[in-house]
């Protein structure tokens, strides 16, 4: 991992997920960003956006299989993550194939 490794909260990798998610098509949209900030503080989105915005892809994943590996989760929480990354997903009523590329590699990571 090129940046130090993060010591992130469930809900600051939930945001840093949904921002992979927002991004999956190259552009995070004003839509996409409301929704991502209606599920966190102004002081927990902030500093994570400005990690997210300055990660490469490969250093995105590392960081995400990194923290998932630190947290213990339920299969509930696994759900609603699930489910959450569906809203960023599907904010734009489309689902392109960018999306669904990777929703099979955060399957991989997540389950």
């Amino acid at each position: 991992m090129k940046n130090k490794e993060p010591n992130w909260t469930k809900n600051e990798l939930k945001i840093y997920i949904l921002l992979l998610c927002a991004n999956a098509d190259s552009k995070i949209k004003k839509k996409e960003l409301k929704l991502i900030k209606s599920s966190a503080d102004e002081a927990t989105f902030k500093p994570i956006y400005k990690e997210f915005k300055k990660d490469d892809e490969d250093t995105q994943f590392d960081k995400i299989e990194y923290v998932i590996g630190k947290h213990e989760y339920t299969h509930e929480e696994l759900n609603d993550l699930k489910r959450d990354v569906f809203k960023i997903f599907n904010s734009d009523d489309k689902f392109v194939t960018n999306e669904r590329y990777l929703e099979k590699v955060l399957d991989n990571i997540l389950y």
